[in-house]
């Protein structure tokens, strides 16, 4: 039996609708299935400049544009009287001076509307239960809003599912990361004192003076994204619910506290724990994993979005040879690639957990061909494996931190 589509995709996230924008040009039959409605609620709200490559790969970037969201070029890291300023325009690789600051229910509703009304079908409320797989084809139980099942055969299953994580739950693919626990407090508020100008756009991340971190993203809507990460012990240490946890958290910071002095709570505030999580494998016979069901590593260099979509678009470029009969190999064309991005991350995220990255923040500001190669994987640009700082990132960067705790602000380049 013919299956009844080419392609089913697990998530309507920005992962399932850049596969899905990719393989409806060339014209494969698609299925998406999302478990939850749209539009609805996700943190992640602060895109790469690389993800204007992706979207615009995909052909998502001009719908993604006409929402009018802030515009964010660059990042700046706090520690008390101390600051570090990466602006997009300044960096190593050629590429995006700027992307958004994205609302992720507008943002993610955008991309896949823009894609079923190319003619895609989405099913919200429907969710994977089961998945079962023959010599050529998968065939997927879905659970439908009224709790009936119904089966969809498909020649090939992507698992663009997000924090939902349905194949590796499903296979028996999950395992733990390398990451110690750690906890996210977050809600929107109002009240934000933002700089002026272009300024206003960029993320801050603090570091916050008891050994958390607070990231503040705004937003074009007058809203700004706010929320802290640290380890559960560290929160132990602030008794009461969690607005007052958290009220007395961000207040305790002093960049934090003199840019939120008036902020209202837009919805009480929400938590996630243990968020971290990595897989046995990212393909198998009939699926491949895209995204956040791949590995999550952390969201201090906001790169969950970028490797979303970077994931999506290469499966979906691997899968149409794939489809079409051509040899491709996996390992080589899909996994490694995508596990250059998050190995690079990855160094990154340990080296700001361990203080190394903070030292080279802090210190290294004096030699701008270091930051400028920096500030391209701080634009999501992790591929681009001309640059020292990619290439050799988790050798690079304990180098670096060494040589600028020795001689302060004149650093050398990574060898």
């Amino acid at each position: 039996m013919k299956p009844e589509v080419d392609v089913l995709i697990i998530g309507a996230g920005p992962a399932g609708s850049s596969a899905a924008a990719l393989l409806h040009r060339q014209g494969f039959r698609l299925l998406v299935v999302e478990k939850q409605t749209f539009p609805r609620f996700v943190i992640g709200e602060s895109l790469l400049p690389h993800c204007m490559d992706l979207l615009q790969e995909a052909g998502l970037l001009e719908a993604v544009e006409a929402k009018g969201f802030l515009h964010k070029c660059g990042a700046v890291f706090l520690r008390g009287a101390e600051s570090c300023d990466f602006d997009f325009a300044n960096q190593f690789t050629s590429g995006w001076a700027y992307t958004f600051q994205v609302p992720r229910a507008d943002f993610d509703q955008t991309l896949a509307d823009t894609v079923a009304a190319r003619g895609v079908e989405f099913l919200y409320a429907h969710g994977v239960t089961a998945i079962a797989f023959g010599p050529e084809s998968a065939t997927v139980t879905i659970e439908t809003p009224d709790r009936a099942t119904r089966t969809v055969t498909a020649r090939f299953v992507l698992d663009c599912s997000g924090y939902g994580r349905v194949l590796p739950r499903l296979l028996d693919l999950e395992l733990p990361t390398r990451f110690p626990t750690r906890e996210a407090l977050f809600t929107h508020v109002t009240g934000d004192q933002r700089p002026p100008g272009r300024e206003g756009g960029k993320i801050w991340a603090c570091l916050h003076p008891a050994g958390a971190w607070v990231w503040i993203i705004p937003f074009s809507n007058g809203k700004t994204s706010v929320g802290v990460v640290a380890t559960p012990e560290f929160f132990q240490g602030f008794p009461g619910t969690p607005d007052e946890q958290l009220r007395t958290i961000l207040m305790a910071d002093p960049n934090v506290a003199a840019r939120l002095a008036r902020m209202d709570f837009v919805f009480p505030p929400q938590r996630i724990s243990g968020y971290a999580c990595a897989v046995k494998r990212l393909y198998g016979p009939q699926y491949a994993l895209v995204g956040n069901a791949t590995e999550f590593l952390d969201p201090i260099f906001s790169s969950g979005v970028t490797l979303a979509l970077a994931s999506a678009n290469r499966a979906a470029s691997v899968l149409t040879r794939h489809l079409r009969g051509e040899t491709v190999d996996w390992q080589v064309d899909y996994a490694d690639h995508v596990m250059q991005g998050i190995n690079t991350f990855r160094s990154y995220v340990t080296a700001w957990y361990d203080g190394t990255l903070t030292d080279i923040f802090f210190a290294a500001q004096g030699n701008p061909g270091v930051m400028r190669q920096i500030c391209s994987v701080l634009a999501g640009y992790v591929w681009d494996t001309s640059n020292p700082y990619v290439a050799q990132a988790e050798r690079a960067l304990p180098l670096l931190a060494r040589i600028v705790r020795k001689r302060g602000p004149e650093t050398g380049t990574a060898e």
